[in-house]
């Protein structure tokens, strides 16, 4: 079975996060929600806190397929401040896993130098910091194991995209006519 972690920053866009754990946990995926702070209790950019499964230092990196950055502000920024997080990131693009990123949070992956020759997308006015990288203005890009979404609006999308990566897209179609998403 899949594991993916969605990590949570002080800052984080409640839509874009809350909307990917739960198409991912319709998907019967196991999705973990990882604070990087010293609370499991994160609060989002519009004052919504959310109480995660684990922090950080509680996973097990190694069980893990895929990462994946809800965007936000400064959730975003918390992020990529993130030592430890970027750390795993970079291994987890040296081992070909599966990335995934919304919004502002491509901004981490541009920081890192794993955008380079990919195709991506984010947040408006966020693409200077896609550092290499090809960018792309769609709703949602897939490059490589890579997955890039551009906001709030496009959060249905993107974790459908994930689920269709991981599982299937006749799952991901089957949840999407579920949930009457045109």
């Amino acid at each position: 079975m899949e594991k993916v972690c969605v990590h949570f920053a002080e800052g984080f866009e409640e839509i874009e996060a809350i909307t990917i754990v739960d198409i991912l946990r319709r998907a019967e995926i196991d999705v973990k929600m990882v604070s990087i702070t010293k609370s499991k209790i994160v609060t989002g950019a519009h004052k919504i806190k959310i109480t995660t499964d684990l922090l950080f230092e509680e996973v097990n990196y190694d069980e893990v397929s895929m990462i994946i950055l809800p965007g936000g502000m400064p959730g975003s920024k918390n992020l990529k401040e993130h030592v430890g997080l970027n750390e795993k990131i970079k291994e987890f693009y040296k081992k070909g896993k599966k990335l995934g990123a919304i919004c502002a949070a491509p901004m981490v992956y541009g920081g890192l130098g794993i955008l380079k020759g990919e195709k991506a997308t984010s947040y408006p006015g966020f693409e200077v910091y896609l550092d290499g990288a090809t960018i792309v203005n769609e709703e949602v890009v897939t490059s490589n194991k890579i997955i890039t979404s551009q906001g709030p609006g496009t959060a249905i999308k993107f974790a459908l995209k994930i689920v269709s990566d991981l599982k299937g897209e006749k799952l991901a179609n089957s949840i999407k006519e579920g949930m009457i998403v045109k």
